[in-house]
């Protein structure tokens, strides 16, 4: 089962007094600033909960599945998402 995203902000809504609307506009701007921190080459960290970083991908060859042929990837950034040890503990638990 997943829960989504009207589901994640009535929950959060509800355990912080807060209105859905309210809420929903947290959210959305909570994932701008993540998206524009990481953009930035910036981590961003929430301490025993999660953590996001921008991460260097290497150029590589790779191979296409349809024809066997190889191509050339470029270098490129990821996004590298840790589990902090409450959510770990949480999940194990």
């Amino acid at each position: 089962m997943s829960v989504n995203r009207t589901e994640l902000v009535q929950a959060v809504a509800a355990k912080a007094g807060l209105s859905n609307a309210d809420t929903d506009k947290a959210l959305k701007a909570f994932q701008e600033v993540l998206v524009e921190q990481l953009a930035a080459g910036n981590d961003v960290s929430l301490p025993g909960f999660i953590a996001f970083a921008r991460a260097e991908r290497a150029a590589r060859t790779g191979v296409n599945p349809q024809t066997g042929e190889k191509i050339e990837i470029p270098a490129g950034h990821r996004v590298k998402i840790t589990a902090g040890s409450t959510l770990k503990r949480a999940v194990q638990g």
